[in-house]
């Protein structure tokens, strides 16, 4: 296994015990069984370390690969929603605690805009699909997708919390028939009547 390699593994590890708040890039990198600066060469800081851990070791959004115009719209909405309910009751230890440090959450949210993530993502990956839809008559034209959108992930994030609330780090992962039922319940009616399937 190589040195990145070894690197994710244990920030990964890492931020699910402690959080991104608690956790430092030394202990990360004693982890690895490799020097900070070592880490430093392939991380520039941990903001960047935690964004490769979200984008290459959780499921989420953005690994779904949906298409506009082909297969069945809720079909394709409900991928897009399991990976997220997946990703936020994974994440969800992972930044919590950065919501009690306003100093920290702010210099968070500085160091993730300067490298193009947040939590914004995964709405805009939601509505992009919707519009993209929405032009070739697939989902309703009086449907609003950044409102959708951020119903649909409004949703899933909501379920991941209490999933994680009630059942704690040891919690199972959602079944895909919850985002079956989030996606239902939020976009069936923004659907034509006989919405084509590709």
């Amino acid at each position: 296994m190589g040195t990145r390699e070894r690197i994710l593994d244990a920030a990964e590890q890492i931020l699910r015990t402690r959080g991104v708040a608690l956790a430092t890039t030394k202990e990360i990198a004693q982890a690895a069984k490799v020097s900070e600066p070592t880490l430093y060469k392939y991380f520039e800081d941990k903001e960047r370390l935690l964004l490769a851990v979200l984008k290459e070791r959780l499921p989420g959004p953005a690994r779904i690969p949906v298409q506009p115009g082909v297969g069945d719209v809720e079909d394709n909405l409900t991928e897009l929603a399991h990976a997220a309910l997946d990703f936020y009751q994974q994440s969800i230890p992972m930044l919590g605690a950065l919501l009690a440090d306003p100093k920290r959450m702010a210099a968070h949210r500085i160091a993730m805009n300067r490298h193009g993530g947040g939590p914004d993502k995964a709405a805009t990956i939601f509505a992009s699909y919707l519009r993209a839809e929405q032009a070739i008559d697939r989902i309703s034209p009086g449907a609003d997708p950044d409102a959708v959108a951020a119903l649909l992930i409004g949703a899933c994030f909501h379920t991941a919390f209490l999933r994680y609330y009630s059942e704690g780090p040891t919690a199972t992962a959602a079944p895909r028939a919850t985002a079956e039922a989030l996606t239902r319940a939020v976009v069936r009616p923004l659907l034509p009547p006989s919405a084509p399937q590709g």
